[in-house]
């Protein structure tokens, strides 16, 4: 039937993209969620924080963004830090990113509103020359991402569990965490940088209320932006300058409608103009204030008459950006642009120890604003968390992320920073939590700085080491490798994995062990070179090049490289094993037996091209191979093997695949390549061993 065809051809178009998504030559994204990072304007030499960032499509976008026009073998200036709150959803943010294949990505593990200042400015006697200077001693970010938890209402075309689930005290559940996550991006941000706020709701309680909110607190240091102009066939409307709240059967106008009861639930922020109002209360009794009631005139109960003028905010919330579904047939978003002028106003605050109770209750919290006053929030009403629980529930389950727990083990005295007045989470001395968290870690633990199981971040110094990787492989000197390398490791014996990092990177590393390790890495730079475990002593490198790492280190190799056929090289990605004698073209098999034991790098060739003749480029198409006594073999993943074979095919045609018979048990030569040997390499694509789970 034609019914099943398509249904047929459907299945076999969706498990291409799935491939092909896996493998990286696409990211499977809804076209709504690609515009934030549009309106950031990036450029290669920006330092960018991506604040919620898991599970990692829009920070794929931002490498892919700083990555463009740079030329094989080279890395832009700028970086990318991609944080999340959720050690697991971090591991899926490391999966999906490594497939940019990028040594300008750190992967951290923090509370967004809670994002440490890294500051090494006041350590320094005398003041800093150049800007430079300043920027390796004060982490601070040309833009900021700031897609913060939401309710998720806007993507309710695609998942309509949300009409069963969602209810209008969603958005106040989740509106002061936004907030804060909103100025602790604006306290990172450089003077003349710009933030995105974007969510993935229609609740002004959670867009217009917050970025007017935000506007308030810094008090004219942030500007919020018209970007009309900017992408003109994207259908938008202008953000709301006004509305009102639904809660608990009532629409509220203003603050002084709210309920002395439901004052720790709804607060002024959340409408148009953000006024208190004073002490002036009424009370929760519908009955004795009837003027809350609505008239039966078509409106719902609780719904007044007419709107205070004075709840029209008074910022230029329209330059906020609502996009609908019905629009442009997409889901929902909403997108407001702020520009820092000014640093953010400081104020002298008390320094204040959170209690026992209010680390680890739901319900209490440390929080500060601009102007100095640190409040701590405990004991609020059940309906509060009833509140925080439903919207922290719906946004795990919409947008999969974690609302307002806390990943850090330990929690120091709150400090006031010199970073624009806000508090500090740090190290804490209580020895009954930090045992209670260590029971929790499972396996050998290790630590990065304060933070227990987490594997640390070294620089790889073992000159013996770098000298002969840079020997074997004929690694240009111009490309460097001292001052680049990093391990997961803190014993130089046991060395896995060997990752490279830019120069922006470094310095970022750099900063981060002079302030004591501030910042939880889970992920750092480009997986390099791995350690090769042998039967016997036969290859003079213990180190094998990683396939994420060849495309930026492929144009520095001089030696262990050869071109291949089209023939031998599809042969290759076929068999995976093929002895020196079975090529097609037996010049290649003749150089590759004398090429020495260990891994080298195959390379397609166009024409009659020669080694000598490479020139690598965008187009170039290469391999890592493990080359033995007797035979070649592949370290692709088949997924990887396939994907390439695939196009190669597609692209040149197959050729005929009896000219030899397939060799099993071939004598590889390889007693273990971590774990992952050419015939099962399931596990190749697999989040590395090294990030703390």
């Amino acid at each position: 039937p034609l019914s099943y065809q398509k249904s047929l051809l459907n299945s076999r178009f969706h498990e291409f993209l799935k491939q092909e998504n896996e493998v990286g030559n696409i990211t499977r994204q809804e076209a709504v969620s690609m515009v934030p990072p549009l309106f950031l304007d990036v450029h290669p030499d920006h330092h960018i924080l991506d604040m919620c960032a898991a599970p990692g499509s829009k920070t794929f976008q931002l490498l892919e963004m700083i990555h463009q026009s740079i030329k094989p073998g080279l890395l832009p200036n700028g970086l990318v830090i991609a944080n999340d709150v959720d050690v697991q959803r971090c591991n899926l943010l490391i999966h999906q990113t490594k497939r940019m294949s990028t040594a300008n990505l750190v992967v951290t593990n923090h509370e967004a509103q809670h994002f440490p200042t890294c500051s090494f400015i006041k350590d320094h006697k005398e003041p800093l020359k150049g800007e430079e200077e300043l920027s390796k001693s004060n982490l601070q970010f040309d833009r900021v991402l700031c897609d913060v938890p939401c309710s998720g209402d806007g993507t309710l075309r695609k998942a309509p569990d949300i009409w069963r689930k969602w209810n209008a005290g969603m958005g106040s559940g989740l509106h002061r965490l936004q907030v804060e996550i909103a100025m602790r991006g604006i306290a990172l941000l450089k003077v003349g940088g710009k933030m995105v706020y974007s969510t993935c709701s229609m609740n002004p309680v959670e867009n217009e209320a917050v970025v007017a909110e935000v506007l308030r607190r810094s008090r004219g240091s942030v500007e919020l932006l018209n970007v009309s102009n900017e992408l003109a066939e994207l259908v938008r409307r202008p953000g709301l300058k006004t509305w009102k709240i639904k809660d608990k059967g009532l629409w509220l106008a203003s603050y002084k409608d709210v309920p002395k009861y439901r004052r720790s639930v709804i607060l002024p922020s959340m409408f148009p103009s953000g006024q208190s109002y004073g002490e002036t209360v009424i009370s929760g009794d519908l009955q004795k204030n009837p003027e809350i009631v609505g008239s039966n005139s078509g409106q719902e109960k609780g719904e007044r008459m007419s709107h205070p003028e004075n709840e029209i905010s008074g910022f230029p919330l329209e330059n906020c950006m609502r996009i609908l579904p019905h629009d442009q047939n997409t889901g929902a978003f909403f997108i407001a642009v702020f520009q820092k002028l000014s640093p953010l106003q400081v104020f002298p605050i008390n320094l204040v120890r959170p209690s026992t109770e209010s680390r680890h209750h739901p319900s209490a919290k440390i929080s500060e604003n601009l102007d100095g006053e640190p409040k701590q929030e405990i004991n609020l009403s059940n309906d509060v968390q009833d509140e925080h629980n439903n919207a922290a529930a719906l946004a795990g389950s919409t947008v999969g992320i974690a609302v307002e727990q806390s990943t850090d083990i330990s929690v120091n005295d709150a400090v006031c920073t010199k970073d624009e007045g806000f508090i500090e989470a740090g190290v804490s001395n209580n020895k009954e939590i930090a045992l209670t968290e260590i029971k929790e870690v499972k396996g050998k633990l290790q630590s990065q700085g304060k933070w227990r199981g987490i594997d640390p971040v070294v620089f790889f110094k073992n000159q013996t080491i770098i000298n002969s990787i840079r020997s074997f492989y004929g690694i240009s000197e111009s490309f460097p490798l001292e001052g680049h390398l990093v391990t997961r490791n803190n014993d130089p014996n046991h060395v896995k994995r060997i990752y490279y990092i830019s120069k922006s990177v470094h310095n970022i590393l750099q900063l981060n062990i002079q302030i004591g390790e501030r910042l939880k890495i889970t992920s750092v730079g480009l997986k390099i070179f791995e350690r090769q475990k042998l039967n016997d002593a036969s290859s003079p490198c213990s180190f094998r090049l990683s396939s994420e790492g060849l495309p930026l280190l492929l144009p520095y190799i001089s030696k262990q490289i050869l071109c291949a056929s089209l023939a031998d090289f599809q042969h290759l990605l076929q068999y995976r094993t093929i002895k020196f004698a079975d090529f097609v073209d037996a010049g290649f098999g003749d150089k590759a037996s004398i090429l020495m034991s260990g891994c080298c790098v195959i390379i397609l060739k166009e024409g009659d091209q020669t080694t000598d003749d490479i020139v690598v480029d965008a187009t170039t198409i290469a391999m890592i191979c493990w080359k033995g006594k007797t035979n070649l073999s592949i370290l692709l993943s088949p997924a990887d093997g396939q994907e390439l074979l695939e196009r190669l095919t597609v692209r040149f045609g197959s050729w005929p695949s009896t000219l030899f018979e397939q060799h099993e048990g071939a004598d590889i030569e390889i007693d273990e390549v971590e774990n992952l040997s050419t015939g099962s390499m399931k596990d190749y694509d697999a989040v590395d061993e090294d990030i703390a789970s």
